[in-house]
């Protein structure tokens, strides 16, 4: 609270009196209705004390019950029906192959009647010789078989699977929902550099021409290292980098890469997933064996990939305009934003390349030949504009060839303004932007930028900027009050 001096308005009473100015709310209170203030201020803290209570027991009840929690009984549910499932069909078909079976014995038997009725007239009669004895045994012998073979009935298994297998699956999605960022969140101006910085060499400490970039929990980093044919692996506070992916020069060879320009987390399948631009492929490449590799998805114009938080995985083609959606073991994929040709119509895209998708779904492209960013809601037949859109300029309300993006759980989506060197914020339903990060022109000095081209945060809300032209991937601390 800060004292005025002057008499001005109380806003509970509307007396002009001597009053304080609450720097939170930045109303003016006589003193008398300042006390008030205070202790409503007072109720909405006991409120919060309250509800932070309460979310404590019940984080304590989750901790110590994990069987309580709603995923844990979704999968029970599924084990009681897959079992309901299962004895429904066992039975239903134990008693079709007993109705056919007590059918087949009843046939049996009556052969079997027949033949001892006629055993016995000859052993009455006492009329047999050896070829009578051989046609009874043969015929014995025969329903002997008959018993054993069941010949009309077998157990057949259906190509249809009668329980479909259930797993569970980490979100890899760059979300940063979790992370306490809001609409006043800043960043440090000077970046620190924490992978490549020496110059564009193949080294284990340089970088050339670096593209996509993911971040672990534990802040390891994984870089689409374009022109070495590579992902590197950067470990937290590291001077040196180590390749996990290709490295073995340009090439389409399963051991190889050819321009990669994206790589992101599949945790799920403990792997990297790769856009390997030069050889129109996307490939998955297991984290624990580096021989384990899979070409996923081929003949594709591929710029960029992202995973949703179902494991499907989305492709920009640069070259048809669009962005797919591909389930596991999808063929075809299927278009999501864009794929009316190149233009600049809201259900047309011009070069897209990164993409961001959110839980409900949403897909936010970097309309890059657009310089704008659009948003296709799930099912949608056209886009709407959240950022740019307003031609190619440096203006608060523009863009200039806009590439990497993410989008916070707030809305507010983040873009790497790659034609002007900066950093930018656009709230949710804002026509411009807000710069968060300043390039203060081209150049190579730690708050400065040269092709500014993807995007990244780690848990502590901590910004990562690939750096294109300086060949090097940049940090930025969020800002501590």
């Amino acid at each position: 609270m800060a004292t005025d001096a002057i008499k001005s308005r109380c806003i509970t009473c509307d007396k002009e009196k001597r009053t304080v100015r609450c720097e939170g709310c930045l109303q003016l209170f006589c003193y008398d209705h300042l006390t008030d203030h205070r202790q409503e201020l007072n109720k909405q803290l006991h409120h919060v004390e309250l509800n932070l209570a309460v979310f404590r027991q019940t984080l304590n009840e989750q901790t110590n019950h994990p069987q309580i929690h709603s995923l844990i009984k979704e999968i029970n549910k599924w084990e009681e029906e897959s079992i309901h499932t299962i004895e429904k069909t066992a039975r239903e078909c134990r008693e079709v192959l007993l109705k056919h079976s007590n059918e087949h014995f009843n046939d049996v038997e009556i052969n079997l009647t027949k033949l001892s009725e006629q055993l016995k007239d000859i052993h009455q009669e006492n009329d047999f010789n050896e070829i009578d004895l051989n046609q009874f045994n043969l015929k014995l012998k025969q329903l002997s078989q008959e018993l054993d073979k069941l010949s009309t009935i077998s157990i057949q298994q259906e190509t249809t699977p009668l329980i479909h297998k259930i797993s569970v699956f980490v979100s890899t999605v760059k979300a940063i929902s979790s992370i306490n960022i809001n609409n006043h969140t800043k960043w440090k101006q000077y970046g620190s550099t924490i992978a490549g910085g020496y110059g564009e060499g193949d080294q284990s400490n340089q970088l050339y021409w670096p593209y996509g970039i993911c971040v672990d929990d534990d802040q390891t980093i994984y870089i689409a290292d374009w022109w070495n044919h590579r992902i590197v692996k950067w470990k937290y506070d590291t001077n040196h980098g180590q390749v996990v992916a290709g490295g073995n020069g340009k090439g389409n060879r399963r051991d190889q890469l050819n321009l990669p320009t994206d790589v992101i987390l599949d945790k799920n399948n403990d792997a990297l997933v790769i856009c390997d631009w030069g050889n129109r492929r996307v490939v998955r490449w297991s984290r624990r064996n580096t021989k384990n590799r899979q070409t996923i998805i081929s003949k594709i114009d591929c710029s960029q990939l992202t995973i949703d938080h179902n494991g499907d995985l989305y492709v920009s083609d640069w070259r048809k305009n669009e962005v797919r959606r591909w389930k596991q073991n999808d063929k075809k994929g299927i278009v999501v934003a864009g794929g009316n040709g190149k233009g600049d119509h809201l259900n047309q895209l011009n070069f897209p390349t990164y993409i961001f998708v959110d839980k409900e779904e949403s897909v936010y492209v970097s309309d890059s030949g657009n310089d704008r960013v659009m948003k296709w809601m799930s099912s949608a037949t056209e886009g709407i504009v959240v950022a740019g859109g307003q031609g190619e300029g440096d203006n608060l309300a523009q863009l200039s060839y806009p590439e990497g993006i993410i989008v916070d759980h707030l809305g507010n989506v983040y873009v790497a303004d790659s034609g002007n060197n900066r950093i930018m914020r656009w709230s949710k339903g804002s026509r411009e932007g807000s710069i968060i990060v300043r390039g203060n022109g081209e150049g190579k000095q730690p708050n400065q930028f040269n092709c500014p081209i993807c995007l990244s945060f780690d848990q502590e809300g901590n910004l990562y900027v690939v750096d294109w032209g300086n060949h090097r991937v940049q940090k930025f601390d969020v800002e501590v009050d």
